[in-house]
């Protein structure tokens, strides 16, 4: 029960009168704090408080003075990140500027047949017309039911192109944006341009060998993004994304290439030979107009061509001169006073050279000839008696003077230095040097033969063969050009012209008449050679058809390299194969750089000149 209200009251105004001390007896409490006690509370609290400011000064401290430049670094970190923007190589180009190699925005097209909705018959309907020719609906779907996913259908797709597939909207079909290498010439000059595989990297020609050059100084950016990672635009540096627009200009002129491809084409088929090329060079600085290979390949589409074709087997393979090597050799006889111009030599149509039989490619002799109509009949006896007049070691010398054994230091990789015996055996035996005159024995690539006929028509100077003019900036202002060696007077100004001359009567009275172009004076030389193997001896029914000219005679100016391998047939010498198509290059060559005709030049006198 509760106590009553009067009780109550009548309580609590005792306890109001009652002493401090006896109300806290009453209450049954400790007794009232003292001063001290009070006081230590505060001091406590103080103390705490003192502590925490010192730990958190203590800390500011360490964040703000001994870690502060280590924590900016980090923090400039995380809010600065590196773009990585795509450098796009320098675009290659011809001497007037043609683009012949370009980093393209385009899209690569997959499709993924597990994942197409509709049947492969009408995907196939609807993709065909929108994608470069020579694609049909039936190639697409034999291509469909190869593979069940990522499988490729198209490149070089433009923007264009893949909008239009895009508005398609069917499932299964990715576009890949991306940049690529785009060689608008296609096989026109891939010999000579290379190509860049998927993982950007040379692989062929230019592309490979001055990957330097063509590859532009990269800048790394460093810019601030917020929280969100949106990039500070404030931040990008000034021109950052600035680059230089010069490309990699070479030598090679365009339309002589495509001129030259088609007349070698032509002959190749006509005889169904093996390989061919075609190189035209100036013959003053070395500089290379025109350097074609066939068979090649698109640089576009390199995963669908033979390993070989990358190739350029012009510096990358030997083979013996033969007959073409033949002015070199006149020159040099000239050159060390064995012989002059107006020597005879007598040519009984066979010799016999330490047991071994040589004769002349036409099995018949020329009697008493003199230097010019050893070239013009192109007399393998009458170099033999020409040659042995110089003591071998000498002759052997005079080869080494010229770089026989060595490399051009042309500018395309691959390239192969020539072969010449050791100079023990070749003054061993007699049949060296014999065949060594007329161009057998010893090996070269087709660059150091044309190098050779180079000085002949330069006056006695061994320039280097190139193809890279220099980088030029966009307004086609050379901005560097590489430095070039040249070796002086490896022959005598009047001896080089003189065998010239005598070179120009192949054309008019010899072998190569069929390089005979009228009112223009042109210096030639034909060849056939017997093809070497590689562990000694010779190929039977395998041979080198080949023909060399100088031209204009009167300044010479540029020299024409033909050279057919293993063509087919009972006429194939390189009067009747090299020949034509030199002919149809010099023709071009005229025309595209505006020779001059000279009417007063010597006559053609004979209408087909003799086999070799």
């Amino acid at each position: 029960m509760s106590r009553p209200r009067s009780q109550a009251k009548n309580l609590g105004k005792r306890t109001k009168n009652l002493s401090s001390k006896t109300f806290y007896s009453a209450l049954k409490v400790s007794s009232p704090p003292t001063a001290f006690s009070r006081n230590g509370r505060v001091l406590i609290v103080w103390g705490v408080l003192v502590l925490g400011i010192l730990g958190v000064g203590t800390r500011l401290y360490k964040l703000q003075i001994t870690e502060g430049a280590s924590l900016f670094k980090q923090v400039k970190r995380q809010q600065t990140t590196r773009l990585l923007s795509y450098v796009p190589r320098r675009p290659i180009t011809d001497n007037v500027g043609n683009i012949l190699a370009v980093d393209r925005f385009n899209y690569i097209m997959y499709v993924h047949p597990k994942h197409f909705r509709l049947p492969y018959e009408q995907i196939a309907q609807k993709l065909a017309p929108l994608i470069p020719k020579p694609t049909t609906p039936k190639t697409l779907l034999a291509k469909f039911k190869t593979k069940d996913t990522g499988l490729e259908i198209a490149k070089f797709l433009s923007e264009e192109e893949a909008k239009k597939i895009k508005k398609l909207n069917l499932d299964g079909v990715d576009l890949d944006p991306q940049y690529v290498r785009f060689y608008p010439q296609e096989e026109v000059a891939a010999e000579v341009v290379g190509y860049v595989d998927s993982g950007r990297l040379g692989q062929a020609g230019i592309e490979n060998s001055q990957n330097q050059l063509l590859t532009r100084a990269t800048q790394d950016l460093y810019v601030q993004q917020a929280a969100n990672s949106t990039i500070l635009p404030n931040t990008l540096p000034k021109k950052a994304l600035n680059l230089d627009q010069s490309s990699l200009q070479l030598t090679l002129d365009l339309r002589l290439q495509r001129s030259a491809r088609s007349a070698l084409k032509q002959q190749i088929t006509k005889y169904h030979a093996k390989r061919g090329a075609v190189i035209v060079m100036d013959a003053r600085d070395g500089s290379i107009l025109t350097m074609v290979c066939e068979p090649t390949y698109d640089p576009n589409q390199y995963s669908k061509a033979k390993m070989e074709l990358f190739k350029n087997w012009t510096v990358g393979d030997l083979y013996e001169p033969g007959s073409t090597f033949k002015p070199i050799n006149v020159a040099i006889a000239l050159e060390t006073g064995v012989i002059k111009p107006d020597t005879v030599v007598h040519d009984g149509g066979s010799l016999t050279i330490d047991r071994w039989p040589i004769l002349n490619a036409s099995k018949i002799g020329y009697g008493d000839i003199n230097i010019a109509q050893v070239l013009q009949v192109s007399s393998n006896i009458g170099m033999v008696e020409i040659m042995s007049r110089l003591p071998k070691d000498t002759f052997y010398e005079e080869l080494k003077k010229l770089g026989i054994g060595e490399k051009v230091g042309i500018d395309l990789p691959g390239e192969v230095a020539s072969h010449l015996k050791d100079k023990k055996s070749f003054m061993a035996n007699s049949i060296e040097s014999a065949t060594a005159s007329f161009g057998q024995g010893f090996s070269l690539t087709p660059v150091k033969l044309l190098q050779l006929h180079a000085a002949l028509a330069n006056g006695g100077n061994l320039v280097t063969p190139h193809l890279i003019r220099g980088i030029v900036d966009a307004n086609g202002k050379l901005q560097w050009q590489p430095s070039l060696n040249i070796i002086p007077n490896v022959f005598k100004s009047d001896v080089a012209h003189k065998v010239v001359e005598m070179m120009e009567t192949v054309v008019t009275q010899g072998s190569g008449t069929a390089a005979y172009i009228p009112n223009y004076r042109i210096a030639g030389k034909t060849g056939t050679a017997q093809k070497a193997r590689s562990r000694g001896g010779y190929i039977p029914n395998a041979k080198n058809t080949s023909f060399v000219a100088i031209l204009p005679v009167e300044a010479p100016k540029y020299v024409v390299l033909v050279l057919l391998d293993e063509p087919q047939g009972a006429n194939t010498f390189g009067s009747t194969v090299a020949a034509p198509v030199a002919k149809s290059v010099i023709d071009s060559l005229i025309s595209l750089e505006g020779l001059p005709p000279n009417p007063n030049g010597p006559k053609l006198k004979v209408k087909d000149g003799k086999r070799d």
